[in-house]
C-alpha cells in the first residue's frame, strides 16, 4: 500500500483537476495539504502544510508519495530539502518557472529565489511542451538540478483543469512506474 500527499498549486485544485480525481480514487490513502495561504502563497505556511499532511499520511503507510502540481512542486521540493524523509517519492507535475514571465510574482513572492537542490528520493518531473508557466528547456533543467527523471508530454498546457485531462490515466501510469521502481 502507499499513502499520498496531494500538493496543489495556487488556490488548490478544483473538482475537475486530475489531483481531485486521484484523491477521490485513493480515498483514505490520500491527504491534501491545507495551507492558510492558498491565494497568496506563503512558502513557510505551505511547507508546514506539507509536513502536517506527511505526518498523517505516514501513519497510514510508511511509503509516502508526494503528488504535486504547479507551485506545489516548489513547496514539495523545499520540504524535501528541509525534512529529508525516509521512504518517500515525489511526482512533480508542471513546476512553474519562478523567473518566467507568467510566474505570479506578487502573489507568490515568498517562492522567488528558491534554489534547486537534489531531491534525494525517487522523483519524476512531468511537463508539457506548451506550458505557459514553464518552457520545456527550463523544466528539463529543473529535473537535472533536482537529479530526477523528466518526462515531456505534448500539448497539455499547464496540465490542469483547463487542459481537460479528466482523471489523467497516462499520468497515473507514470506515477505507477515511479512508485514501482
Amino acid at each position: 500500500m502507499v499513502a499520498y500527499v496531494i500538493i496543489p498549486g495556487i488556490d488548490g485544485s478544483d473538482e475537475r483537476h486530475w489531483q481531485s480525481f486521484w484523491e477521490k480514487r485513493w480515498g483514505a490513502s490520500a491527504v491534501r495539504i491545507a495551507p492558510a495561504s492558498w491565494s497568496r502563497p506563503d512558502l513557510p505556511d505551505w511547507v508546514a502544510a506539507v509536513q502536517a499532511a506527511y505526518e498523517i499520511a505516514s501513519r497510514r503507510d510508511p511509503q509516502v508519495v508526494l503528488v504535486a502540481h504547479s507551485l506545489g512542486c516548489w513547496a514539495a521540493a523545499h520540504w524535501l530539502d528541509q525534512a529529508r524523509p525516509g521512504t518517500v517519492a515525489a511526482f512533480l507535475v508542471a513546476p512553474p518557472d519562478p523567473q518566467g514571465p507568467a510566474f505570479p510574482r506578487e502573489a507568490a513572492s515568498s517562492f522567488l529565489g528558491l534554489s534547486v537542490r537534489p531531491l534525494l528520493c525517487p522523483s519524476l518531473v512531468v511537463a508539457s511542451d506548451d506550458d505557459p508557466y514553464c518552457d520545456p528547456t527550463t523544466s528539463a533543467a529543473f529535473a537535472r538540478e533536482w537529479q530526477v527523471q523528466w518526462h515531456l508530454i505534448a500539448s497539455h498546457g499547464h496540465i490542469n483543469s483547463v487542459s481537460d485531462v479528466g482523471d489523467w490515466q497516462p499520468g497515473l501510469e507514470l506515477l505507477r512506474r515511479l512508485v514501482d521502481c
